[in-house]
């Protein structure tokens, strides 16, 4: 069964479980989060309060949506330490703003589609996997209070009790997977205009998003054919829209940088066809009592030091950065733990651990993070990027 799916995918859904894809481009990611007609869902037009533990869940009345999960860890023992990042992202998005009459148990609303990646920075190494499903028969789906979503064994799932935590983390494919239980740190930083996250000017071209920057993480990793136990840092993003980016947007580079000092940097930069980087851009700044402060697009300079050619199909991405915040005399650079950080799925982006060095008001200052890179392979004209059927 071939369904055209609103993440910019057509995939195939075999009982649940994804077949192997051919190659195939018909569609960018982020085109699928453009403008076209919402067709009865409900968008992001006006700031809304945010109620947590239940915003953590779903929110069916908007096209699409996603839970995700970045961090760093480290594994110490007798053979030294090593360093691991990973990455876990459930989205959803509807196929109609309702579920018709159904003809067959097989009938869903609703297609789910995770990334599950891993970074061995000591192995040099990096993989990724990813799954989909329909939600339907219970082969995935997402519910509320207390927060579950799920493709088949590969699930996030808060306590029922204790306000939802921890949340456990599990996915895997073989010998890679992650166990993890994410405690919830700092409370939510509500992003852009009170958690409403403008990305283009059209009406409701925008997202409810919030973030939990500093999540400490415990549990297991299996990497190169052994298990590690771990512990870390993680941050969640969590966002949900119907419309999002203009026609002139091709993607996004993303920066969620957790720095020594107890302070955690957040960044996106929205780029255009024309080279340039669109005015809702925009950034935050949370202190380390949680206090946040809004970073517009001209508050953080970026310049690109590097750049990473990737083998399966000559995209070029930026490969290390330095980031300047002038109001708050901060200077880091910004570098990837692994150069091939490429998740080589049904969408191909960069996404990846980096580690951060430079100096806050003169003083020395590390910390480690994720970066993103989307529509990079499009735009350089690499069909990978859009869709494989």
């Amino acid at each position: 069964m071939v369904i055209a799916v609103g993440l910019g995918l057509v995939i195939r859904l075999d009982q649940g479980r994804s077949t192997a894809p051919a190659l195939g481009a018909t569609l960018s990611l982020a085109e699928a989060l453009g403008t076209a007609d919402p067709g009865g869902f409900e968008r992001a037009l006006v700031p809304r309060p945010f109620m947590f533990p239940g915003d953590h869940g779903p929110h069916p009345a908007f096209r699409t949506e996603w839970w995700y999960w970045t961090g760093n860890l480290r594994a110490d023992g007798s053979e030294g330490s090593r360093r691991f990042g990973f990455q876990l992202t459930f989205f959803r998005t509807a196929l109609a703003p309702t579920l018709a009459p159904r003809r067959s148990a097989w009938s869903a609303r609703d297609v789910y589609l995770a990334h599950l990646a891993v970074t061995d920075v000591e192995a040099g190494r990096f993989r990724a996997r990813d799954r989909w499903a329909r939600g339907a028969l219970d082969l995935a789906g997402a519910a509320g209070n207390p927060l579950q979503v799920w493709i088949g064994d590969w699930s996030a799932e808060a306590a029922s009790d204790q306000g939802g935590w921890p949340l456990r983390l599990r996915a895997g494919d073989g010998d890679l997977g992650i166990e993890l239980a994410l405690s919830p740190g700092k409370a939510p930083v509500l992003q852009g205009d009170r958690g409403l996250s403008r990305k283009s000017s059209g009406e409701g071209n925008a997202s409810y998003y919030y973030s939990l920057t500093r999540m400490p993480v415990s549990g297991k990793v299996r990497a190169g054919g052994r298990a590690f136990t771990v512990e870390g840092l993680a941050w969640m993003d969590r966002e949900w829209s119907t419309s999002a980016l203009a026609p002139e947007q091709v993607g996004w580079d993303w920066f969620a940088l957790q720095l020594d000092d107890g302070r955690e940097l957040m960044l996106y930069r929205l780029r255009t066809r024309d080279g340039g980087v669109s005015p809702e851009s925009q950034g935050t700044l949370v202190v380390a009592d949680g206090t946040a402060r809004a970073l517009g697009r001209d508050a953080v300079e970026v310049q690109v030091l590097d750049y990473w050619t990737s083998p399966r199909g000559g995209t070029r991405y930026p490969g290390r950065w330095r980031l300047r915040v002038p109001a708050d005399d901060l200077d880091v650079t910004v570098t990837p733990l692994v150069a091939d950080q490429e998740l080589d799925l049904a969408v191909r982006y960069w996404e990846g651990a980096v580690r951060i060095e430079g100096t806050a008001r003169g003083a020395p200052l590390r910390g480690t993070g994720y970066a993103g890179l989307v529509g990079y392979a499009r735009a350089a004209g690499d069909p990978a990027e859009a869709v494989r059927q």
